[in-house]
């Protein structure tokens, strides 16, 4: 198949991603605590389920169901002896998702879970060896990226992106976790990393797409501000997931406050301000993805841009 890349095809035209998969995996079923990633050999047809929901609302780009698919967090749930199988599943769900349609699948590497010594009890080696076998799991199953997320320390980011490039990643995402301070002027990370510092970073290490998702008043106002910072220092393509609104509990349950009426007007900001790929994290749903993938066709017609869906090179068998 000769594919197009996913940072070349987002210079043509921005791109849809999906929403949250912790929330709707609990949605359908999933105890709090347990293994999601398990998910993807024990109920494979539930974790399809939600990611063709993201498909039918008009999601561009997938990812997989392996946020916590690493050796050291598997291992938490006594089931690091099926690492390479957990992510390679993952990858197989999310590319049937898409059925006949094209689409690009981000093979999801999260944090480990901890802390690196000296403050933490795992060793860099021990970090680089969990991210690199699951790295590799996700490129041989077939990942079209690999989006290393929910990052707050360059220290761990650059175990991340090192394990992709080993695996031959064909496109390396680095996506930062940011906080709104207390005064609500700026947002840095939880380890005091603020996006310019980021994005340089991760251009100088080889990423090709620098991203933001999740964080604590992380919503679409200060996604677009963080969007335009990382544009003042880089000329990488930028891509955004921010939350729906704040957590909020509620008969003992999270849910987030924000609409899809509510957080869509933040889409065409988003897209002015030059964000290539737009999707959404936490308490984000089908629905959520639905209103941008509207909001972002009004957008392409109006600006007299190609239609929606991936538009990728011919393919050859």
């Amino acid at each position: 198949m000769n594919q197009k890349l996913l940072q070349e095809a987002i210079l043509e035209r921005p791109l849809l991603g999906d929403g949250a998969m912790g929330t709707q995996l609990m949605f359908a079923g999933l105890e709090q605590g347990n293994c999601g990633e398990l998910w993807n050999l024990d109920h494979p047809e539930r974790v399809l389920a939600i990611q063709r929901r993201y498909v039918d609302a008009g999601s561009d780009c997938l990812i997989t169901n392996t946020f916590g698919g690493s050796r050291i967090m598997l291992n938490r749930h006594s089931e690091a002896d099926q690492v390479v199988e957990i992510n390679k599943a993952g990858v197989a769900i999310a590319r049937q998702a898409f059925g006949e349609r094209d689409g690009y699948v981000l093979g999801d590497i999260g944090p480990f879970g901890g802390l690196l010594a000296p403050f933490g009890d795992f060793t860099e080696e021990q970090v680089q060896s969990a991210f690199a076998e699951q790295a590799a799991a996700l490129v041989d199953g077939g990942a079209d990226a690999i989006i290393v997320e929910t990052q707050t320390s360059l220290e761990e980011l650059l175990l991340g992106i090192r394990a992709a490039q080993a695996a031959g990643a064909r496109c390396i995402i680095g996506s930062m976790a940011y906080d709104a301070t207390l005064d609500g002027s700026t947002f840095r990370t939880m380890m005091g990393v603020d996006p310019e510092r980021a994005a340089e970073f991760m251009e100088e290490h080889g990423v090709h797409i620098v991203a933001l998702n999740c964080g604590t008043g992380m919503e679409m106002e200060r996604a677009r501000t963080a969007v335009e910072r990382y544009r003042s220092v880089t000329s990488l393509p930028v891509m955004v997931q921010p939350n729906a609104g704040k957590p909020r509990l509620v008969n003992m349950k999270v849910v987030y406050d924000e609409t899809p009426e509510q957080m869509v007007k933040g889409v065409v900001p988003l897209l002015e301000a030059g964000a290539n790929i737009v999707g959404a994290c936490c308490g984000s749903t089908p629905d959520h993805i639905r209103a941008f993938r509207k909001a972002m066709d009004e957008y392409f017609e109006a600006k007299g841009m190609a239609g929606s869906g991936v538009q990728r090179e011919s393919q050859t068998l």
